[in-house]
């Protein structure tokens, strides 16, 4: 059957669609009031969308263009562990570093503009998020044969 996305770019949409459809229920669940819209775009949330993305799109690759020895595959790998590094490493530190200038704008009733602080991902939202996302890629290729 002839798809109309390869499924390369089917991979990256569903996977992230649904990863923002998993973290609107868990902040749901957890009583969070957030519209969905705002939860698209919020940062950080069980699983990690960004990595789960990253990881189907590398799965897709490894089962469709030759496997292990695949330059383009090397390539997604790379690609793979830059944006969980980041998610992990560098947003959430930026994340934690922008919450505490919140608290010290407030304590000194700083009259300055609060910024808005992206959180980036604890370690077990970037695990779910290659779980979820090596799930998807393997459902996305196997749907797409």
């Amino acid at each position: 059957m002839k798809y109309w996305l390869s499924p390369y770019l089917l991979a990256i949409i569903i996977t992230w669609l649904f990863a923002h459809i998993i973290k609107y229920v868990i902040a749901i669940i957890r009583g969070k009031q957030l519209s969905f819209s705002k939860q698209v775009f919020v940062s950080g949330g069980m699983p990690s969308a960004h990595v789960s993305t990253a990881v189907a799109l590398t799965i897709v690759i490894l089962l469709s263009k030759g496997g292990f020895n695949s330059g383009l595959f090397a390539l997604s790998v790379l690609f793979t562990l830059i944006v969980a590094h980041d998610s992990l490493r560098v947003r959430r530190s930026s994340g934690e570093q922008g919450a505490a200038l919140i608290q010290v704008m407030k304590e000194t009733k700083s009259s300055a503009k609060i910024p808005i602080v992206a959180k980036g991902h604890t370690p077990q939202e970037v695990i779910v998020g290659v779980l979820f996302g090596a799930l998807m890629g393997i459902i996305v290729f196997l749907a797409t044969r």
